[in-house]
Protein backbone atom coordinates (compact mmCIF):
# COMPACT_ATOMS: atom_id res chain seq x y z
CA UNK A 1 0.00 0.00 0.00
CA UNK A 2 1.28 3.50 -0.78
CA UNK A 3 1.10 6.39 1.62
CA UNK A 4 0.97 9.75 -0.16
CA UNK A 5 0.90 13.16 1.43
CA UNK A 6 -2.04 14.38 -0.67
CA UNK A 7 -4.37 13.03 -3.34
CA UNK A 8 -3.40 10.23 -5.70
CA UNK A 9 -3.79 12.65 -8.61
CA UNK A 10 -1.19 15.03 -7.21
CA UNK A 11 0.90 13.44 -4.45
CA UNK A 12 3.43 15.63 -2.71
CA UNK A 13 6.95 14.52 -1.99
CA UNK A 14 8.23 15.52 1.43
CA UNK A 15 11.10 13.36 2.72
CA UNK A 16 10.28 14.40 6.29
CA UNK A 17 6.68 13.14 6.18
CA UNK A 18 5.83 9.93 8.04
CA UNK A 19 3.02 9.26 5.57
CA UNK A 20 5.62 8.77 2.85
CA UNK A 21 8.09 6.55 4.70
CA UNK A 22 6.18 3.24 4.66
CA UNK A 23 6.02 3.21 0.85
CA UNK A 24 7.43 6.12 -1.19
CA UNK A 25 7.26 4.30 -4.53
CA UNK A 26 3.77 5.40 -5.66
CA UNK A 27 4.86 9.01 -5.16
CA UNK A 28 8.06 8.36 -7.11
CA UNK A 29 6.07 6.82 -9.97
CA UNK A 30 3.80 9.87 -10.12
CA UNK A 31 6.78 12.23 -10.10
CA UNK A 32 8.59 10.35 -12.88
CA UNK A 33 5.57 10.58 -15.15
CA UNK A 34 4.08 13.94 -14.21
CA UNK A 35 6.79 16.08 -12.57
CA UNK A 36 10.30 14.81 -13.44
CA UNK A 37 11.59 18.11 -12.05
CA UNK A 38 9.49 18.30 -8.91
CA UNK A 39 9.28 21.47 -6.84
CA UNK A 40 8.76 21.54 -3.06
CA UNK A 41 8.25 25.19 -2.17
CA UNK A 42 8.06 24.68 1.59
CA UNK A 43 11.43 22.90 1.77
CA UNK A 44 12.92 24.95 -1.08
CA UNK A 45 14.22 22.15 -3.28
CA UNK A 46 13.70 20.54 -6.67
CA UNK A 47 13.76 16.73 -7.01
CA UNK A 48 14.92 14.56 -9.92
CA UNK A 49 13.29 11.14 -10.02
CA UNK A 50 14.07 9.62 -13.45
CA UNK A 51 17.00 7.24 -13.82
CA UNK A 52 18.81 9.14 -16.59
CA UNK A 53 18.46 12.48 -14.79
CA UNK A 54 19.74 11.11 -11.48
CA UNK A 55 22.61 9.30 -13.18
CA UNK A 56 23.63 12.41 -15.14
CA UNK A 57 23.62 14.51 -11.96
CA UNK A 58 25.71 11.96 -10.05
CA UNK A 59 28.23 11.98 -12.89
CA UNK A 60 28.47 15.80 -12.96
CA UNK A 61 29.93 17.12 -9.68
CA UNK A 62 30.94 20.40 -11.32
CA UNK A 63 27.27 21.18 -11.98
CA UNK A 64 25.67 19.26 -9.10
CA UNK A 65 27.99 20.13 -6.25
CA UNK A 66 28.42 18.52 -2.82
CA UNK A 67 29.90 21.67 -1.31
CA UNK A 68 26.88 22.34 0.95
CA UNK A 69 26.51 18.70 1.97
CA UNK A 70 24.06 15.98 1.00
CA UNK A 71 21.33 16.47 3.65
CA UNK A 72 18.39 18.89 3.70
CA UNK A 73 18.34 19.45 7.47
CA UNK A 74 19.32 23.08 8.18
CA UNK A 75 22.06 22.12 10.65
CA UNK A 76 23.58 19.66 8.15
CA UNK A 77 23.31 21.87 5.05
CA UNK A 78 25.69 24.72 4.33
CA UNK A 79 29.32 25.73 4.26
CA UNK A 80 30.11 23.78 7.45
CA UNK A 81 28.79 20.45 6.12
CA UNK A 82 32.30 18.94 6.10
CA UNK A 83 32.17 18.86 9.92
CA UNK A 84 29.68 15.99 9.79
CA UNK A 85 29.93 14.67 6.24
CA UNK A 86 33.72 14.97 5.77
CA UNK A 87 34.71 14.40 2.13
CA UNK A 88 31.08 13.73 1.11
CA UNK A 89 30.64 17.50 1.39
CA UNK A 90 33.54 18.22 -0.97
CA UNK A 91 33.96 18.35 -4.72
CA UNK A 92 36.93 17.16 -6.77
CA UNK A 93 39.86 17.54 -6.39
CA UNK A 94 39.64 17.99 -2.59
CA UNK A 95 37.21 15.10 -2.33
CA UNK A 96 39.57 12.74 -4.14
CA UNK A 97 42.60 13.62 -2.01
CA UNK A 98 40.80 12.71 1.20
CA UNK A 99 38.91 9.73 -0.22
CA UNK A 100 42.18 8.17 -1.39
CA UNK A 101 43.37 8.02 2.24
CA UNK A 102 40.92 5.19 2.91
CA UNK A 103 40.22 3.99 -0.62
CA UNK A 104 42.69 1.09 -0.50
CA UNK A 105 41.01 -0.31 2.61
CA UNK A 106 37.66 -0.85 0.90
CA UNK A 107 38.86 -2.18 -2.45
CA UNK A 108 37.57 -5.60 -3.60
CA UNK A 109 40.74 -7.52 -2.66
CA UNK A 110 40.66 -6.15 0.89
CA UNK A 111 36.92 -6.84 1.14
CA UNK A 112 37.43 -10.44 -0.02
CA UNK A 113 39.92 -10.88 2.79
CA UNK A 114 37.28 -9.73 5.27
CA UNK A 115 34.78 -12.47 4.41
CA UNK A 116 35.87 -14.99 7.06
CA UNK A 117 35.73 -12.37 9.80
CA UNK A 118 32.32 -11.08 8.67
CA UNK A 119 31.02 -14.66 8.89
CA UNK A 120 32.39 -15.03 12.41
CA UNK A 121 30.68 -11.85 13.50
CA UNK A 122 27.42 -12.88 11.81
CA UNK A 123 27.40 -16.24 13.60
CA UNK A 124 28.17 -14.61 16.94
CA UNK A 125 25.13 -12.34 16.55
CA UNK A 126 22.84 -15.07 15.22
CA UNK A 127 23.43 -17.85 17.73
CA UNK A 128 21.72 -16.29 20.78
CA UNK A 129 18.81 -15.00 18.69
CA UNK A 130 17.99 -18.40 17.23
CA UNK A 131 17.78 -19.92 20.69
CA UNK A 132 14.54 -18.05 21.37
CA UNK A 133 11.11 -18.61 19.84
CA UNK A 134 10.74 -15.07 18.54
CA UNK A 135 13.20 -12.22 18.11
CA UNK A 136 13.53 -8.78 16.53
CA UNK A 137 15.34 -9.31 13.25
CA UNK A 138 16.82 -5.80 13.38
CA UNK A 139 18.92 -6.92 16.36
CA UNK A 140 20.86 -9.04 13.90
CA UNK A 141 20.54 -6.98 10.73
CA UNK A 142 21.68 -3.69 12.26
CA UNK A 143 24.28 -5.21 14.58
CA UNK A 144 26.33 -7.07 11.97
CA UNK A 145 27.56 -4.15 9.81
CA UNK A 146 27.94 -2.06 12.96
CA UNK A 147 30.20 -4.72 14.47
CA UNK A 148 32.25 -4.92 11.27
CA UNK A 149 32.78 -1.16 10.96
CA UNK A 150 33.45 -0.69 14.66
CA UNK A 151 36.14 -3.37 14.48
CA UNK A 152 37.69 -1.71 11.42
CA UNK A 153 38.00 1.68 13.13
CA UNK A 154 38.95 0.26 16.54
CA UNK A 155 35.84 0.64 18.70
CA UNK A 156 35.89 -1.97 21.51
CA UNK A 157 33.28 -4.76 21.65
CA UNK A 158 31.64 -3.44 24.81
CA UNK A 159 30.85 -0.06 23.24
CA UNK A 160 29.36 -1.21 19.94
CA UNK A 161 25.71 -1.60 20.94
CA UNK A 162 25.82 1.82 22.61
CA UNK A 163 27.21 3.35 19.41
CA UNK A 164 24.49 1.64 17.37
CA UNK A 165 21.72 2.88 19.67
CA UNK A 166 22.89 6.48 19.37
CA UNK A 167 23.19 6.16 15.61
CA UNK A 168 19.56 5.01 15.44
CA UNK A 169 18.52 8.16 17.30
CA UNK A 170 20.82 10.34 15.18
CA UNK A 171 19.09 9.33 11.94
CA UNK A 172 15.52 9.79 13.23
CA UNK A 173 13.29 12.69 12.16
CA UNK A 174 10.05 13.98 13.64
CA UNK A 175 6.97 13.98 11.42
CA UNK A 176 7.09 16.87 8.97
CA UNK A 177 9.99 18.55 10.78
CA UNK A 178 13.34 19.23 9.12
CA UNK A 179 15.13 20.32 12.30
CA UNK A 180 16.62 17.71 14.56
CA UNK A 181 15.03 16.98 17.94
CA UNK A 182 16.75 17.50 21.27
CA UNK A 183 17.19 13.71 21.55
CA UNK A 184 18.84 13.58 18.12
CA UNK A 185 21.15 16.47 18.97
CA UNK A 186 22.07 14.82 22.28
CA UNK A 187 22.89 11.56 20.51
CA UNK A 188 25.10 13.46 18.09
CA UNK A 189 26.97 15.11 20.97
CA UNK A 190 27.49 11.77 22.71
CA UNK A 191 28.89 10.25 19.54
CA UNK A 192 31.14 13.26 18.94
CA UNK A 193 32.48 13.05 22.49
CA UNK A 194 33.10 9.34 22.07
CA UNK A 195 34.93 9.82 18.78
CA UNK A 196 37.06 12.63 20.26
CA UNK A 197 38.09 10.30 23.09
CA UNK A 198 38.81 7.48 20.64
CA UNK A 199 41.05 9.75 18.54
CA UNK A 200 42.87 10.95 21.65
CA UNK A 201 43.41 7.38 22.84
CA UNK A 202 44.76 6.29 19.46
CA UNK A 203 47.12 9.25 19.35
CA UNK A 204 48.58 8.06 22.65
CA UNK A 205 48.29 4.34 21.96
CA UNK A 206 48.21 3.54 18.24
CA UNK A 207 46.60 0.24 17.27
CA UNK A 208 46.09 -1.94 14.23
CA UNK A 209 42.94 -0.13 13.10
CA UNK A 210 41.84 2.43 10.56
CA UNK A 211 41.61 5.30 13.07
CA UNK A 212 45.29 4.85 13.94
CA UNK A 213 46.17 4.68 10.25
CA UNK A 214 44.25 7.89 9.56
CA UNK A 215 46.11 9.65 12.37
CA UNK A 216 49.38 8.76 10.64
CA UNK A 217 48.08 9.74 7.18
CA UNK A 218 49.06 12.99 5.47
CA UNK A 219 47.10 15.21 3.07
CA UNK A 220 49.31 17.58 1.10
CA UNK A 221 52.00 16.96 3.70
CA UNK A 222 49.87 17.74 6.76
CA UNK A 223 48.16 15.43 9.28
CA UNK A 224 44.39 15.39 9.68
CA UNK A 225 43.02 17.53 12.50
CA UNK A 226 40.97 16.07 15.33
CA UNK A 227 37.85 17.65 13.78
CA UNK A 228 38.56 15.95 10.47
CA UNK A 229 39.15 12.61 12.17
CA UNK A 230 35.88 12.89 14.10
CA UNK A 231 34.03 13.76 10.87
CA UNK A 232 35.68 10.72 9.28
CA UNK A 233 34.33 8.50 12.08
CA UNK A 234 30.86 10.00 11.73
CA UNK A 235 31.00 9.20 8.02
CA UNK A 236 32.06 5.57 8.44
CA UNK A 237 30.38 4.50 11.66
CA UNK A 238 27.33 6.76 11.87
CA UNK A 239 26.39 6.78 8.19
CA UNK A 240 27.95 4.08 6.03
CA UNK A 241 27.01 1.03 8.06
CA UNK A 242 23.50 2.29 8.91
CA UNK A 243 22.13 1.75 5.42
CA UNK A 244 23.69 -1.73 5.19
CA UNK A 245 21.86 -2.87 8.29
CA UNK A 246 18.60 -1.48 6.97
CA UNK A 247 19.15 -3.26 3.63
CA UNK A 248 19.52 -6.66 5.30
CA UNK A 249 16.13 -6.16 6.93
CA UNK A 250 14.57 -5.00 3.65
CA UNK A 251 15.84 -8.11 1.85
CA UNK A 252 14.43 -10.33 4.62
CA UNK A 253 11.09 -8.52 4.41
CA UNK A 254 10.75 -9.00 0.65
CA UNK A 255 11.72 -12.65 1.02
CA UNK A 256 8.86 -13.07 3.47
CA UNK A 257 6.50 -11.16 1.17
CA UNK A 258 7.44 -13.24 -1.89
CA UNK A 259 7.59 -17.00 -1.19
CA UNK A 260 9.45 -17.76 -4.44
CA UNK A 261 12.17 -15.27 -3.49
CA UNK A 262 12.36 -16.69 0.02
CA UNK A 263 12.68 -20.25 -1.25
CA UNK A 264 15.35 -19.41 -3.82
CA UNK A 265 17.22 -17.09 -1.48
CA UNK A 266 17.38 -19.61 1.34
CA UNK A 267 18.22 -22.25 -1.25
CA UNK A 268 21.51 -20.71 -2.36
CA UNK A 269 20.82 -17.46 -4.19
CA UNK A 270 21.79 -15.05 -1.44
CA UNK A 271 23.90 -12.84 -3.72
CA UNK A 272 21.02 -12.38 -6.18
CA UNK A 273 18.66 -11.75 -3.25
CA UNK A 274 21.05 -9.07 -1.99
CA UNK A 275 21.50 -7.29 -5.30
CA UNK A 276 17.86 -7.27 -6.39
CA UNK A 277 16.81 -5.97 -2.97
CA UNK A 278 19.31 -3.13 -3.43
CA UNK A 279 17.77 -2.33 -6.81
CA UNK A 280 14.13 -2.91 -5.91
CA UNK A 281 13.99 -1.21 -2.51
CA UNK A 282 17.18 0.62 -1.58
CA UNK A 283 17.82 1.64 2.01
CA UNK A 284 19.48 4.79 0.64
CA UNK A 285 16.61 6.83 -0.76
CA UNK A 286 17.83 10.33 -1.49
CA UNK A 287 20.82 12.66 -1.52
CA UNK A 288 21.06 16.42 -2.02
CA UNK A 289 23.23 18.62 -4.24
CA UNK A 290 23.74 22.33 -5.00
CA UNK A 291 23.31 23.47 -8.61
CA UNK A 292 26.32 25.60 -9.53
CA UNK A 293 24.87 27.35 -12.59
CA UNK A 294 21.48 28.08 -14.08
CA UNK A 295 20.19 25.07 -16.00
CA UNK A 296 17.05 23.88 -17.76
CA UNK A 297 15.87 20.30 -17.28
CA UNK A 298 12.70 19.01 -18.98
CA UNK A 299 11.74 22.60 -19.74
CA UNK A 300 12.07 23.77 -16.14
CA UNK A 301 14.56 26.56 -15.43
CA UNK A 302 16.60 25.95 -12.30
CA UNK A 303 18.58 28.87 -10.85
CA UNK A 304 22.20 28.71 -9.78
CA UNK A 305 22.38 27.81 -6.10
CA UNK A 306 19.21 25.69 -6.21
CA UNK A 307 18.95 22.74 -3.87
CA UNK A 308 18.48 19.56 -5.88
CA UNK A 309 17.30 16.28 -4.36
CA UNK A 310 18.40 13.19 -6.28
CA UNK A 311 16.27 10.06 -5.87
CA UNK A 312 18.30 6.98 -6.86
CA UNK A 313 15.67 4.70 -5.30
CA UNK A 314 13.15 6.15 -7.74
CA UNK A 315 15.58 5.82 -10.64
CA UNK A 316 15.97 2.13 -9.85
CA UNK A 317 12.21 1.73 -10.44
CA UNK A 318 12.15 3.72 -13.69
CA UNK A 319 10.65 1.62 -16.53
CA UNK A 320 12.86 3.56 -18.94
CA UNK A 321 15.87 1.86 -17.36
CA UNK A 322 14.54 -1.48 -16.07
CA UNK A 323 12.00 -3.86 -17.56
CA UNK A 324 9.07 -4.47 -15.20
CA UNK A 325 10.80 -2.48 -12.47
CA UNK A 326 8.09 -3.12 -9.86
CA UNK A 327 8.73 -6.88 -10.04
CA UNK A 328 11.31 -8.41 -7.67
CA UNK A 329 13.32 -10.57 -10.09
CA UNK A 330 16.27 -12.66 -8.89
CA UNK A 331 17.34 -13.19 -12.51
CA UNK A 332 17.60 -9.47 -13.24
CA UNK A 333 20.86 -7.84 -14.34
CA UNK A 334 21.35 -5.27 -11.56
CA UNK A 335 24.70 -3.95 -12.79
CA UNK A 336 23.34 -0.52 -13.67
CA UNK A 337 21.45 0.11 -10.42
CA UNK A 338 22.38 3.41 -8.75
CA UNK A 339 21.77 2.41 -5.14
CA UNK A 340 25.41 3.19 -4.29
CA UNK A 341 25.51 6.34 -6.37
CA UNK A 342 27.77 6.87 -9.36
CA UNK A 343 30.73 8.96 -10.44
CA UNK A 344 33.34 10.34 -8.01
CA UNK A 345 31.01 9.92 -5.03
CA UNK A 346 30.20 6.27 -5.70
CA UNK A 347 29.89 4.68 -2.26
CA UNK A 348 33.31 3.78 -0.93
CA UNK A 349 31.84 0.92 1.11
CA UNK A 350 29.76 -0.66 -1.65
CA UNK A 351 31.81 -3.89 -1.96
CA UNK A 352 31.84 -4.32 1.83
CA UNK A 353 28.09 -3.65 2.06
CA UNK A 354 27.32 -6.25 -0.60
CA UNK A 355 29.55 -8.76 1.18
CA UNK A 356 27.86 -8.12 4.53
CA UNK A 357 24.34 -8.43 3.12
CA UNK A 358 25.18 -11.61 1.21
CA UNK A 359 26.97 -13.22 4.15
CA UNK A 360 24.11 -12.32 6.50
CA UNK A 361 21.61 -14.04 4.18
CA UNK A 362 23.89 -17.04 3.63
CA UNK A 363 24.45 -17.56 7.35
CA UNK A 364 20.73 -17.32 7.98
CA UNK A 365 20.05 -19.81 5.17
CA UNK A 366 22.48 -22.28 6.73
CA UNK A 367 20.34 -22.38 9.87
CA UNK A 368 16.82 -21.40 8.78
CA UNK A 369 14.52 -23.28 6.39
CA UNK A 370 11.59 -20.84 6.66
CA UNK A 371 10.41 -17.83 8.65
CA UNK A 372 7.45 -15.60 9.45
CA UNK A 373 7.29 -11.89 10.16
CA UNK A 374 4.74 -10.15 12.36
CA UNK A 375 4.05 -7.10 10.21
CA UNK A 376 1.33 -5.89 12.57
CA UNK A 377 4.08 -5.12 15.07
CA UNK A 378 6.83 -4.16 12.64
CA UNK A 379 7.90 -0.50 12.59
CA UNK A 380 9.50 1.45 9.76
CA UNK A 381 12.23 3.94 10.59
CA UNK A 382 11.54 7.64 10.07
CA UNK A 383 14.38 9.27 8.17
CA UNK A 384 14.49 11.69 5.23
CA UNK A 385 17.40 9.77 3.72
CA UNK A 386 16.96 6.12 4.54
CA UNK A 387 14.35 3.40 4.45
CA UNK A 388 14.20 0.29 6.61
CA UNK A 389 12.85 -1.20 9.79
CA UNK A 390 13.19 0.00 13.35
CA UNK A 391 11.65 -3.30 14.47
CA UNK A 392 10.88 -6.50 12.56
CA UNK A 393 9.49 -9.30 14.78
CA UNK A 394 10.53 -12.67 13.37
CA UNK A 395 9.85 -16.35 14.02
CA UNK A 396 12.04 -18.93 12.26
CA UNK A 397 11.84 -22.60 11.39
CA UNK A 398 15.24 -24.15 12.00
CA UNK A 399 16.78 -26.68 9.69
CA UNK A 400 16.86 -30.35 10.80
CA UNK A 401 19.54 -30.97 13.37
CA UNK A 402 19.36 -27.45 14.77
CA UNK A 403 17.21 -27.46 17.91
CA UNK A 404 16.45 -24.88 20.56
Amino acid sequence: MGYLTSTAADPSYDPFSYRLHADPYPAYAWMRENAPVYRNEERNFWALSRYDDVLAALRSPALFSNRHGISLEPDLWGTDATKTSFFLAMDPPDHGRLRRLVGSVFKPRWVAGMEARVRELARARLEPLLDVERFDFTEFAAALPNDVMCEIVGIPDDDRDMIRADNDVLNHCEDGVDTRSSATVAAGFRLAEYYVELVGDRRRHPGDDLTSAMIEARVDGRPLTDSELVAFLFLLVSATNESTGKQIGIAWYHGWRLPEVRSAGLGGRAADWCNESLRYDSASQMTARTLTQESTIHGTRLPAGARIVLLPASGNRDPRAFSEPDRFDLDRDTSKMISFGHGPHFCLGAPLAQLEITVALEELAALVSDYELDMDRARWIHSPHQRGFASLPCTVTLRPGRSR
